[in-house]
């Protein structure tokens, strides 16, 4: 459990708050480039780290994210007309560029050096992957982009997903680096027989109380959860967590997948997930959420224009996630709740929007929450206290790590036996994948 105030201090991310700050360190995932699909259209509401701001893509094809409210008298500059390489309000005509910048001023005298002293609140953006990366820190030069292996690769191997998640973005994020709760939640209404023995998947089943060891890396905590694999063998998952907000999941095979999530907070009640992956990787995953299909298809409600109204599921809470009680009374599904990712957000949205940490029970399954969140303290009262930089904001190599499944010998050192399938931007055509037991 953590105290009331430890779980404030690594919960709440607006502007002045410690963890806020220690997150503007690093580049934030702002929004799919997918959203602004041409120069000189519409502007897109964004929420990010609690502040409200306006995304557009100007005549060039740069992208702007500026503070939502034009400094002249607070009109939104959503409603503002996109044009000419510029952002230009409705209210009275100032218009900004990129840069955040006012370039013109239609209601004042043309003789007016007024604009040139206005300037906007912006954050730089980049694109890649797919991806909007803005700076919202405070450093002139920013620092790098991570080295996340999907998100750098070319556009046509790099899948994007994008899922609105109602609650605090480390409660979500602290569902990723529990790997017994797969056994229960996704898992539960399965029996060893109805998996493939021999598999990943059958092991799994027959051991639903994995043991574990944890350790500290450079830039955030790994688990490896181990269980019984037969003959003198354990069947490892090996999962990271990475600052500030990064998870990969030991879903795959180690060596082959390349995925990572991203919980970035909306403002400390909302929470956007980002899920990137190679294609051969998301073809492996077992979602209905296949991102070449469209919104509805695939399970969300029409994005609308509102701060949180962009990739909702149809499953939520107003409907109880459509909860099938006669197929979970007759153990059809453990939950009676369809989609492993909607199952995850039940649970997680069911706690809350900031869940009290102070009244839960940890046990041994949440080593790896544990330590995650001690990570998290240090890392925020060593940088509020003393300006320490925290993890990885300058070291983008850090982050060229991958997480999945392996077997081992049980005497094996599953970090130095797993060192070099660990490592990202390393192909291994040697591993086979039915090892995994999906039908997929």
């Amino acid at each position: 459990m953590l105290s009331q105030e430890d779980n404030a201090l690594v919960t709440r991310v607006g502007p002045a708050t410690p963890m806020g700050d220690l997150m503007r360190q690093y580049w934030v995932p702002a929004l799919a480039s997918m959203e602004l699909p041409t120069p000189d259209g519409d502007p897109v509401r964004v929420k990010l780290l609690g502040e409200e701001l306006i995304a557009f893509r100007d005549s060039s094809g740069a992208i702007g994210l500026l503070g939502a409210h034009c400094p002249h008298r607070g009109a939104s500059l959503f409603f503002g007309r996109n044009e000419e390489c510029g952002l230009r309000c409705v209210y009275h005509g100032w218009k900004f560029d990129v840069t955040g910048q006012c370039v013109d001023m239609p209601n004042e005298p043309l003789e007016s050096n007024f604009r040139h002293k206005i300037k906007q609140t912006a954050y730089p953006c980049r694109e890649r992957g797919g991806i909007v990366w803005a700076y919202l820190g405070p450093r002139a030069t920013p620092p790098p982009l991570p080295d996340i292996e999907p998100n750098t690769l070319p556009e046509d191997d790099c899948v994007v997903e994008l899922t609105y998640r109602e609650c605090n973005w480390l409660q979500a994020l602290e569902g990723d680096v529990d790997t017994s709760h797969l056994q229960i939640l996704h898992l539960g209404s399965k029996k060893p027989e109805d998996a493939r023995p021999g598999t990943m998947e059958y092991y799994a089943l027959l051991d639903r109380a994995p043991r574990y060891e944890v350790i500290d890396t450079p830039v955030g905590t790994m688990y490896g959860a181990y269980r019984p694999a037969g003959d003198d063998r354990l069947y490892w998952r090996i999962a990271q967590f990475l600052f500030p907000f990064y998870t990969m999941i030991p879903t795959g095979l180690l060596g082959v997948q390349v995925l990572c999530r991203a919980w970035v907070p909306l403002d400390d009640e909302h929470t956007m997930f980002y899920q990137m992956a190679s294609g051969a990787t998301a073809r492996t995953l077992s979602s209905r959420r296949d991102p070449s299909r469209t919104l509805t298809d695939r399970g969300y409600l029409p994005n609308s224009t509102d701060w949180y109204g962009r990739f909702r599921m149809a499953q939520n809470q107003e409907n109880d996630y459509l909860i099938d009680r006669d197929k979970q009374r007759r153990k059809e599904s453990f939950t009676g709740i369809d989609g492993i990712a909607v199952q995850d957000q039940a649970v997680t949205e069911s706690m809350g929007p900031i869940y009290d940490r102070s009244t839960e029970h940890l046990a041994a399954s949440d080593v790896m929450v544990i330590r995650t969140r001690h990570r998290l303290l240090d890392a925020v009262k060593a940088f509020s206290d003393r300006g320490v930089l925290p993890p990885g904001a300058d070291a983008p190599s850090l982050y060229r790590v991958r997480s999945g499944g392996v077997i081992l010998p049980t005497d094996a050192d599953w970090v130095e036996a797993t060192r070099d399938l660990r490592e990202a931007f390393v192909e291994h055509p040697e591993l086979d994948l039915s090892i995994l037991g999906r039908n997929d």
